[in-house]
């Protein structure tokens, strides 16, 4: 009977150690999931972070070729003036 008790040992405390590591384990992959989580959400923002700043340029590109052609149509206009002018004087 000595002998089944040590038996009964060795197999308890070989489950008490497979627990054991299997809480440490996911203990482990939880607080690695977690922080790539986070680090996933950083550069998400990051990202939207670029996309808006990309946006705001385009804005402020499309509102200069906007002036700029107002002031080209403006040159034009004049440059005919003063072609019609010259051609008056002649």
């Amino acid at each position: 009977m000595e002998d089944e008790q040590d038996w009964q040992e060795v197999i308890g405390a070989i489950g008490l150690f497979a627990v054991l590591l299997i809480v440490v384990t996911l203990t482990l992959w939880h607080f690695t999931a977690g922080r790539r989580a986070r680090e996933i959400r950083a550069g998400e923002n990051e990202y939207r972070q670029l996309a808006a700043q990309a946006v705001e340029g385009q804005r402020r590109m499309e509102e200069q070729l906007a002036d700029l052609g107002r002031r080209l149509t403006d040159v034009q206009t004049r440059t005919g003036s003063l072609e019609r002018i010259l051609k008056d004087v002649e």
